[in-house]
């Protein structure tokens, strides 16, 4: 079975406004709401490629009812730990004459302490996890060391861990030595503690975590793609030119691609295509819409895929 935790989960309300003015009304185009936060879009985008999985946190409030209920509705599975508060709520806004975007993100509910371990006695008694994709924020309050501790429980049930934090998460996150992570160029620089721009640079960025206890560098490159770096592999895969509309979500939904090639028996190549394919299949959905199978299939074997190492 495949599981995703996200400690913070959100509504994400999207608007399409056609010009934002200031000091008068602004009439609203039209408005759409999303169950949102890292390890919910890889839920999502597992769910539309067909993969069985459950999604596991906190939620909060009618918020949070509506978050899980439009899960249970397109037909993942969950099993969220409830508490005070109300799950959060963010708003993105749709400048259509312009294409610009605007994301004002909320801090969401408190989370005890006694409530984070809950989480890793649940981990504890899952049912044959296969992977666990742990990913987003923290509630506020809480110390990045739980995902440390969430990750070592995972391994000590035999799960395949994927991590998608970023910044002191992320530091602290792979203490914990996650199999896979998912940085982007900028998170994987913070980590490193310099500037990478150049492949090289990110390539050798990316070694250093393997030699730190990490299985599996997946850096995302923005229209670059991917860089998959592993125990001496190294492979380089390029998404298609397509027409991008929105970028949020993408590189959770990359994740779920990956997880979903490794987890129907495909080797790293083949994985890392789908993470591509996936990544760039939400690109062209408006709003914090994500990746659908016709169009993951599609892109697929327009990704081009370089081998740079497979010593």
């Amino acid at each position: 079975m495949i599981y995703t935790i996200t400690l913070n989960p959100a509504l994400d309300r999207t608007l399409w406004i056609n010009e934002i003015k200031e000091d008068v009304s602004n009439r609203i185009i039209r408005e759409e709401s999303y169950a949102g936060g890292k390890g919910i879009d890889v839920s999502k985008v597992l769910t539309a490629l067909g993969v069985s999985n459950r999604a596991l946190g906190f939620i909060a409030g009618f918020a949070g009812r509506q978050l899980e209920a439009q899960l249970i509705r397109d037909g993942t599975q969950c099993d969220f730990i409830p508490v005070s508060g109300e799950t959060r709520i963010n708003v993105i806004i749709h400048e259509m004459s312009t294409g610009k975007q605007i994301i004002l993100n909320s801090s969401g509910p408190e989370v005890k302490p006694f409530e984070l371990i809950e989480i890793t006695d649940i981990v504890k008694g899952l049912e044959e996890p296969e992977f666990i994709s742990i990913g987003g924020s923290l509630p506020p309050g809480a110390h990045p060391e739980i995902y440390r501790k969430i990750i070592e429980t995972a391994k000590l049930r035999g799960a395949k861990v994927v991590l998608d934090v970023d910044r002191e998460a992320l530091k602290i996150g792979i203490q914990g030595k996650p199999d896979i992570i998912k940085p982007n160029i900028h998170e994987l620089s913070h980590l490193v503690g310099r500037k990478l721009e150049k492949r090289d640079e990110i390539l050798e960025a990316a070694r250093e975590l393997n030699r730190r206890g990490v299985g599996i560098v997946l850096v995302s490159m923005g229209p670059r793609g991917i860089l998959l770096v592993s125990d001496g592999k190294v492979y380089q895969a390029v998404p298609p030119k397509v027409e991008v509309v929105n970028t949020i979500g993408a590189g959770d939904s990359s994740v779920a691609g990956f997880i979903y090639g490794m987890a129907s028996g495909k080797d790293l190549k083949e994985s890392l295509i789908y993470a591509t394919a996936s990544g760039t299949a939400t690109t062209l959905r408006r709003g914090t819409a994500l990746a659908q199978k016709e169009d993951v299939d599609r892109i697929a074997p327009q990704v081009e895929l370089e081998t740079i190492s497979e010593e």
